[in-house]
């Protein structure tokens, strides 16, 4: 008989401990930003945006770069902070699709970009609701969609995101821990109830596969499945 060495009584119970604040700053600034960023954040501080955080931003453009993502539709450009990480990882000769209700801010998102030396063909802003504007994009399309919108539409962008991505595309959704109230089930408010109605959809929906991300107020990630067609 082969012997098997025991097990540790309740590893299954084994908690890690919670990561300490100097561990998360390190991680959140572990790919450091450059000028162009620091620019486009000092943008968005005077007009009162509040963009994703670095470490957030990192993972859009590892998440854009590990699809080799030509087509990507991005809901809030703000002042380009997110729009550059993405098209930093996507391909050379893709296309980011950036919508946002301010008009002014795609202005300064426009100035982000071409201090970062983005051809101007390589981005496409459209102003207005981002629940006026996806209906009119191409369906199936799209390899990555990026939600940092109203909170409050984030189911809505969710089902336009499943029509507008591509099997095995990837939708994603900032502030997806919204300032620590998502895990506190006494927190009730439109926004955060929104937000914690999304990530059980998410998770219990056949085609697909997510990951809730704690990077910055939280990334959550899921992939369309390739599902087989049936009769």
């Amino acid at each position: 008989m082969r012997w098997t060495p025991p097990r540790p009584a309740h590893q299954e119970d084994v908690i890690p401990t919670p990561i300490k604040p100097a561990s998360w700053t390190y991680a959140e600034s572990f790919v450091p930003e450059d000028e162009v960023l620091a620019a486009a954040r000092a943008r968005a501080e005077e007009v009162g945006v509040a963009p994703i955080g670095s470490g957030g931003g990192a993972a859009l453009r590892f998440l854009a770069s590990a699809i080799d993502a030509r087509a990507v539709v991005e809901i809030g450009t703000g002042t380009g902070v997110s729009g550059i990480w993405l098209l930093r990882g996507m391909r050379s000769d893709g296309v980011l699709t950036s919508v946002d209700i301010e008009a002014e801010h795609q202005r300064l998102a426009r100035e982000t970009f071409a201090d970062a030396g983005i051809p101007s063909q390589r981005v496409r802003t459209i102003a207005g609701a981002a629940l006026d504007v996806l209906p009119r994009l191409t369906d199936g399309h799209y390899d990555l969609v990026f939600c940092d919108g109203d909170k409050a539409e984030y189911a809505a962008y969710l089902t336009e995101a499943l029509r507008l991505l591509r099997p095995g595309g990837v939708v994603v959704f900032d502030n997806a821990l919204w300032h620590d109230r998502v895990a506190d089930p006494a927190q009730r408010d439109e926004e955060t109830v929104t937000i914690r109605d999304l990530g059980r959809a998410v998770i219990e929906h056949e085609g697909l596969v997510s990951v809730l991300l704690p990077v910055g107020d939280g990334l959550l990630v899921a992939k369309k499945e390739w599902l087989a067609e049936t009769e």
